[in-house]
Order: C-alpha cells, then sequence, then structure tokens
C-alpha cells in the first residue's frame, strides 16, 4: 500500500493574475496550428496556451501531463489551477476556462447550462484518471484498520466519539484501539472528492447517511474542514485522533489508510481495485452522443473491487470557436487518454490507467470535438 502514496506537489502553475483573458469556451485565445489526433506528448507539433480550472485530486497527474506536453511542443503551454471540481464546473459553463477538471460529472442542470457556452451539444465529460479515495487516519501506532460502509458513516457523522469504539473494535480483533477521540476531517471547498465520497455514503449505507450526494459537506456535522487534497491531509497529519478522505496519492506514508469491506470480505486500497469497480460502471444516459459520464455501483460484491474510487474528468467544449482552439484542445487531451500519458499519471500519481475500451472511447470523444459552425 506504501507504495501507492507519494507526497503531492505542494504547489501547481497557478494562473497568474491578468496572463491570460479568457471570453465564452468557444471564443478563447489558444493560438497556433496542428490537425487534432496527436495521441503522445511528442505528436503533431501544437501551440497556444490552454487554460483549465478544476480538480486538486488531478494535481500530480496534471503536472505530468502539463511538463511532458509542453516539452514535446515547445510553443504549447497549459496552466492549471486546482481550486476544486465544483470550481472548475463553474469555470468552463462561465467561459473563464477552455476545460475543467473535475471528480464529478456535470449534473443535468450544468449540462443544460452547457449549451449555451459549448453548442447545442453542450460539453462532454471524457474520463482522464482513476483513483482510490483513502479512508486516512492518524492513529498513533496504528497503520491499518478494517472499516465497513456504517462503521465509515458513522465515523463522519460524529456518531463514534472514539476509536476504541465497539464497533471499531468488533471488525479490528486482536487490535489495541486507543481511547482517543475521532475527528472528522472534511472539505471546505465544492470538492468532487466529497462528491464521491458522500454518493459511497449514500448508496452503501443509506440507514446511517441520509443525507444526499453532494460536492458540499453536510452542514451541521461536527469535525474539521479544510481546504483542498493538501489542506485535509495536512490537517489530519497534524492532528492525532483525525481521519478524513482523500485522493489516495495525496495520503503520506505517517497516515493509516483503512480496508473498506465489500461484500463478505475487506479489500486494500490499490489501483487495480478502483479500476475493477470502474469498470461495473454503467454510463450516463441523456447526454451528448459521445458523452462518457460514468455511473459507479457503489454496493458492489465483486471480490477484489474497491467502491470508494473517483473517476476524474475532463469537462470539454463539443465546439470551440477557433481552429486554433480545437487542435490545441484535441492535442493535449489526445496525449493525456494515450497509453503514454496514462503511464505518465500512474508514474506521478499511482493511479489506475483507462482500460482499453475506455480509452478508446475518451479518444473517439476527443475526436468529436469542432469548430462552431
Amino acid at each position: 500500500m506504501k507504495a501507492l502514496r507519494f507526497g503531492r506537489h505542494a504547489a501547481i502553475a497557478v494562473i497568474a493574475a491578468g496572463a491570460l483573458a479568457l471570453s465564452a469556451c468557444g471564443s478563447d485565445n489558444a493560438t497556433g496550428t496542428a490537425p487534432a489526433g496527436s495521441q503522445s506528448a511528442g505528436g503533431t507539433k501544437v501551440t497556444g496556451t490552454l487554460t483549465g480550472i478544476g480538480s486538486s485530486a488531478q494535481g500530480a497527474a496534471m503536472d505530468a501531463w502539463k511538463t511532458n506536453f509542453a516539452s514535446a511542443n515547445s510553443g504549447a503551454t497549459v496552466q492549471y489551477s486546482p481550486d476544486g471540481s465544483g470550481a472548475g464546473r463553474k469555470a468552463i459553463l462561465d467561459g473563464s476556462a477552455q476545460f475543467a477538471g473535475s471528480d464529478a460529472y456535470l449534473k443535468d442542470d450544468e449540462y443544460a447550462s452547457s449549451k449555451s457556452v459549448c453548442g447545442p451539444d453542450g460539453a462532454i465529460n471524457v474520463p482522464v484518471y482513476i483513483s482510490p479515495i483513502a479512508v486516512a487516519f492518524n492513529v498513533p501506532g496504528i497503520t491499518d484498520l478494517k472499516l465497513d460502509a456504517t462503521t465509515v458513516a458513522k465515523i463522519f457523522r460524529g456518531q463514534i466519539a472514539k476509536w476504541n469504539d465497539p464497533a471499531i473494535s468488533a471488525l479490528n480483533p486482536g487490535v489495541s484501539l486507543p481511547d482517543l477521540k475521532v475527528t472528522p476531517v472534511n472539505r471546505s471547498d465544492d470538492s468532487g472528492t466529497t462528491q464521491n465520497f458522500t454518493d459511497y455514503l449514500a448508496a452503501a449505507a443509506s440507514d446511517v447517511w441520509t443525507d444526499k450526494a453532494a460536492g458540499v459537506w453536510p452542514a451541521g456535522l461536527q469535525g474539521e474542514n479544510a481546504k483542498g487534497t493538501s489542506g485535509v491531509v495536512k490537517t489530519v497529519t497534524d492532528t492525532p485522533g483525525a481521519v478524513t478522505y482523500a485522493d489516495d496519492s495525496a495520503v503520506s506514508g505517517k497516515l493509516g489508510v483503512a480496508q473498506i469491506k465489500v461484500g463478505d470480505s475487506f479489500t486494500k486500497i490499490s489501483a487495480d481495485a478502483a479500476a475493477k469497480a470502474v469498470d461495473a460502471g454503467k454510463p450516463v444516459e441523456g447526454r451528448a452522443a459521445n458523452d462518457q459520464s460514468i455511473k459507479l455501483d457503489r454496493k458492489t460484491t465483486i471480490a477484489g473491487a474497491y467502491p470508494i474510487v473517483l473517476v476524474s474528468f475532463h469537462i470539454l467544449c463539443t465546439t470551440y470557436d477557433k481552429q486554433e482552439t480545437v487542435d490545441l484542445v484535441k492535442a493535449f487531451e489526445h496525449y493525456v487518454v494515450s497509453a503514454e500519458g496514462q503511464k505518465a499519471a500512474a508514474d506521478s500519481a499511482k493511479s489506475a490507467p483507462l482500460s482499453s475500451d475506455l480509452a478508446a472511447k475518451a479518444a473517439k470523444a476527443i475526436d468529436s470535438i469542432k469548430v462552431k459552425s
């Protein structure tokens, strides 16, 4: 498990104030020429600046993608501000970014709104990153615990006050649990990680977690909060007894990570286990023809599947105003979903590569992007 984790880069390239003013998605100012469809960082050369806003969970993968793409395309720059999935979706809907990184696909009302910016087919969700969400804790002397959905839900609802609570002890016979206060730590921002985590709780522990899945943490629950993936991980690292949910790539070796009960057994967190859960997902209906939104089965009983998983998307317009923008978007996104791009993400963020079938569907979706007529 420890091989899955690394320290997330403390800073990710952020859009400098005044560096780039964008209007609607279809009329941004990416420049350059090249046919779309490059499937590696060193494919057909493009130039220009591409601006994205969104998921902090994508941060490590995005660092690798940006660096490799820019190295192979000396005139091209990708700027990405990891302000959270909600901020990313807002940015593409108001035209202030050319793509959004989001750990949750567009909601129905967001998809409807995207048509005013992206054309009659609206925006599409393209999967680019698969990662398990860790239930990470700071209990001195303990690095491995077994938890089921009900117990996780009770912990984050404040219904379990101490780490030696009978509910935790029953799942971990032989483990000497301390009489230590449990401090849940949640995201303070609108987060796709929160959306996926609460989706799991609402589906797998509905008798305890009575709130609907949402990107914003339910008001009124006990605990601490912090902004972004790095914020919650730091808070837990600094607070004995604290527990949070976070992209596993950001969880340091100082923290313990729970195994999650699936069916009659417990599944250790891993990229392969996350991919197995995603493969069991179903497409979301009522979207654009090439949209690749995935509805996950949080109550799966498939052996070896890890159900607290996020599929992170790049949300793209189906049409842009300029051919130059279309070429740049296609070139970058083709690299991201290519075998080369997925390997770069796996090496830097320990994510699970897209399956060959999912990658092919993603490439087809990217190919469908065109200039507004």
